[in-house]
């Protein structure tokens, strides 16, 4: 087996500028999506409103706000021709995020305009997939529960649709309005893993589609955005408030890794954790769990101990664990918001493209000859 090289000037490219970017900024901790503080967003504006925001750079006047939102709900309605083709794929024993892949995929072979490049398709290939991403979440997990497609509401907002599909009865008001919240927060986050993979495949020139699907096998992996779901299995597995700090302990002694700490990026917190952890402690609260009191224990532990700051991925566990989601969707979850920042990356590549063919440094073997295999 080759020897594997662990020393390249730059690994992981960290540090490394790879291209200019209008759609969001992190300066130290604080977050912007074209130029507005994610807390701004957050306390004030719609999911439907971010992605318009993403999409156009400016904030849209009311009247546009309502035909784009109208466009948006009402194409999370699924064809039942593409429902009963996703019904054949497997549900036992796949991960979601694996069946996400596959089922975007495949939407591209319902979408008459998913290999145009022109701008006007561009847009409307956008807005059938931001729409219908969420509503492939909810139906991969209806059918392994067994269970029909519900249809959602035009008249509703996204995260309402999503939440009625995905559970087919009508969601609480505070729930539809934290969920609202938490695809703000997940929208995007500049040059992440996901949204580079997105960029280096529409620099081809591949369609969205495929650069969409690029960026989802790169957030099905547990160091980008599989994090949240092992952090929720690991406040259960801990168990009680009062085994949380020993166990968090013996972990780090042990030098194993706590998932939801530390950011490449991030060196003085994350400014949507801090969000986060409001939601957590009043929706832990109402739904009677320890789940917020045992993450305030491992989160003052592991700042006093290691000097991290908890990220996006800590306190959304237990937020997403208090609405009754299955911790295997928190990933996919993660998707249905991000995919409006990929496809903001998607259409900033193509309007100043340049294919991405970056080089290694050669550390290999050099002047070897070609030896007969008799000789060998």
């Amino acid at each position: 087996m080759a020897e594997v090289y662990d020393g390249a000037v730059d690994k992981g490219l960290e540090g490394v500028i790879a291209c200019t970017t209008g759609v969001s900024s992190i300066v130290d901790a604080t977050l912007c999506y074209r130029g507005y503080l994610i807390e701004d967003l957050a306390k004030n504006s719609s999911f439907e409103e971010v992605v318009y925001l993403l999409w156009n750079d400016r904030m849209p006047s009311a009247t546009e706000l309502k035909t784009f939102s109208d466009t948006l709900r009402s194409g999370m309605k699924l064809d039942p021709a593409f429902v009963q083709q996703l019904k054949g794929l497997p549900t036992e024993g796949v991960h979601p995020m694996a069946w996400l892949r596959t089922a975007v995929s495949a939407a591209a072979l319902w979408d008459s305009d998913s290999q145009s490049m022109e701008q006007a398709d561009l847009e409307q290939v956008a807005l059938r997939l931001t729409a219908k991403v969420g509503p492939m979440v909810a139906l991969f997990e209806r059918f392994r529960q067994g269970k029909d497609y519900v249809e959602g509401n035009p008249e509703k907002s996204f995260a309402w649709n999503f939440l009625y599909m995905l559970k087919g009865e009508e969601p609480d008001a505070e729930m539809v309005d934290v969920f609202d919240t938490c695809l703000i927060l997940h929208a995007d986050h500049e040059l992440n893993c996901s949204a580079f993979s997105a960029r280096v495949t529409a620099s081809s020139l591949s369609d969205v589609y495929s650069a969409v699907t690029s960026a989802i096998g790169a957030l099905k992996g547990p160091l980008h955005g599989g994090a949240n779901e092992q952090v929720m299995r690991m406040l259960i597995d801990i168990g009680t408030v009062e085994k949380a700090q020993e166990w968090i302990k013996n972990a780090l002694a042990n030098k194993e890794k706590v998932m939801g700490f530390g950011h490449r990026v991030y060196k003085n917190g994350d400014p949507r954790a801090k969000i986060l952890r409001s939601m957590s402690e009043s929706l832990c609260k109402k739904a009677g769990t320890a789940y917020y009191d045992m993450s305030k224990v491992i989160d003052d532990t592991v700042q006093s101990e290691k000097g991290l700051l908890p990220n996006v991925d800590f306190y959304s566990a237990s937020v997403y664990y208090s609405m009754g989601i299955p911790l295997d969707l928190y990933t996919p979850i993660f998707a249905t918001s991000r995919v409006s920042g990929w496809l903001a990356h998607i259409f900033e590549q193509y309007s100043k493209n340049r294919i991405y063919r970056p080089r290694g440094e050669w550390v290999g073997k050099e002047g070897l000859k070609y030896t007969p295999i008799a000789e060998r």
